[in-house]
């Protein structure tokens, strides 16, 4: 084979690559970033073993450093996530309750059985995949609304932590204050009751000069 062969090949073959890569960059960065499933392009209850292999292949497939796409980041980032929440048995239970919630809400809606054919055609899997988008939604909105009372709660004890922590800083300035000032209280009530006194004798001796000039 020629080199001019080679190389065109060569170019052809890098072509093919770089296309495979920023389909596959568009597929990930279209998939619904809540199904974990749907962004690492699996069918649910798959073993492990495949979320990791597959995980692994696209992984090598849309890594940054291996393609010029500048999307590449945002879609290495939502590939990372899906696997992270996949490899997580709480987080995966609860996806998987969700597509199993989708599933049983439309064989009720349609008044389908478990047995009925419908179950097993394209047009009910793309449903059910609609579904599940509306239900992980919800889940996510009933999620937001938790996490938002929370932290409304959060802040509602944490000003009236601050309030009780002021109104035991007042205290203690004030008990500070009122020890401070003791002694010259003291002071102060010394020579009101040395005034008293003086007044009184004062009247007394006033009484008796009065007593001898009658």
């Amino acid at each position: 084979m020629a080199d001019d062969e080679k190389d065109a090949l060569d170019a052809l073959e890098k072509e093919a690559s770089e296309f495979a890569k920023d389909a596959e960059i568009d597929r990930i960065r279209k998939a619904f970033p809540l199904d974990a499933y749907a962004v690492l392009d699996l069918q649910p209850g798959v073993p492990e073993s495949d979320i990791k292999l597959q995980y692994r292949k696209k992984s090598l497939l849309i890594h940054p450093d291996k393609t010029r796409n500048p999307l590449a980041p945002d879609a290495f980032d939502r590939l990372r996530k899906a696997h992270d929440t996949l490899m997580d048995e709480k987080a995966r239970t609860h996806l998987d309750e969700c597509i199993a919630d989708a599933r049983r809400l439309l064989i009720r809606e349609h008044k389908y059985t478990l047995d009925s054919p419908e179950l097993k055609t394209e047009e009910f899997k793309a449903e059910w995949r609609q579904k599940t988008v509306e239900v992980l939604l919800q889940e996510e909105a009933r999620r937001r609304r938790q996490m938002r009372a929370k932290m409304q709660e959060e802040g509602r004890e944490k000003r009236k932590e601050e309030e009780e922590m002021e109104a035991r800083k007042r205290k203690r300035e004030a008990e500070k204050a009122w020890e401070e000032t003791r002694e010259e209280r003291i002071e102060s009530w010394r020579a009101w009751q040395k005034g008293i006194k003086k007044d009184k004798g004062e009247g007394e001796k006033k009484k008796k000069k009065m007593k001898v000039l009658g």
